[in-house]
């Protein structure tokens, strides 16, 4: 993400001040980026942090479906109040798992085929 940050601005700092609208600011050449491009070291570096910081934070709402109007998926709707849901995913082994959280004092205990 970060990287597309850095291409981003690259490309909006050659635009801007090479193609579309080039300024001579203090007598420097402006026909290549490359003889103005550690003036806009800071642009490039805030830019990079900027997308690499919002991109990952929507790609962690998309992945984890936390969308606007998204249903809320919670098994059992009890655990919104005062109970406490422990989801295990196993293949085979279940009766000694049961035996196991029997002893630690389960509440209940329930088989869900996926």
């Amino acid at each position: 993400y970060g990287l597309t940050g850095l291409f981003f601005c690259s490309w909006l700092t050659w635009y801007t001040m090479i193609s579309d609208w080039p300024q001579n600011i203090g007598g420097k050449p402006n026909e290549y980026w490359a003889l103005n491009m550690p003036s806009f070291i800071p642009v490039m570096f805030e830019l990079t942090v900027f997308f690499a910081a919002h991109l990952m934070c929507w790609s962690y709402f998309a992945v984890n479906k936390l969308y606007p109007g998204a249903k809320a998926q919670n098994p059992d709707p009890r655990t919104t109040d005062d109970h406490f849901l422990m989801e295990v995913e196993l293949e085979g082994e279940e009766a000694d798992l049961t035996k196991k959280l029997q002893e630690l004092g389960a509440l209940e205990i329930s088989k869900v085929e996926a």
